[in-house]
């Protein structure tokens, strides 16, 4: 739900929209990212490195890694009554996502004021290395979620 107060946006995360959301999203869903866990301006998604996914040089593809930070600052951005979407977002690739590994993004809203957020986002592999760190920011915009 969002609740505008003297012009500042008060943003409460409702599962049941990021659910449906994460439900409609084809491309994460066809890149077999799961929703693992959603709150008040957080989200964990992971998603496994398959042979698909795997660059000339035999690792993770660094577009496939964003996408997945990408999602995860989606989810994180999105549990309010009223659409955010992307409008500036970018990632340091610190270790390569090697094949078969599952990689776990978490991503937290360090900063919301009106309609604008910055949300930070770290990619681990199962070991708990970090294989990415990510910063995007994102804007409300003026329409509600479909039904």
């Amino acid at each position: 739900m969002i609740r505008w107060h003297s012009g500042l946006v008060t943003q409460h995360n409702d599962e049941h929209t990021v659910a449906k959301m994460f439900a409609e999203d084809r491309a994460s869903n066809n890149l077999g990212i799961s929703l693992d866990s959603t709150g008040d301006g957080v989200a964990v998604v992971s998603m496994t490195i398959t042979d698909d996914m795997v660059n000339g040089l035999g690792i993770g593809h660094g577009g496939l890694v964003f996408a997945l930070a990408d999602s995860a600052m989606a989810f994180a951005t999105n549990g309010t009554g009223t659409p955010a979407v992307a409008v500036q977002a970018e990632i340091d690739w610190l270790r390569p996502a090697r094949l078969g590994a599952r990689l776990t993004a978490t991503a937290a809203r360090i900063h919301g004021k009106g309609r604008n957020a910055i949300t930070d986002v770290t990619v681990r592999d199962e070991a708990g290395d970090t294989i990415a760190v990510f910063r995007g920011r994102t804007r409300l915009v003026n329409k509600p979620h479909p039904e």
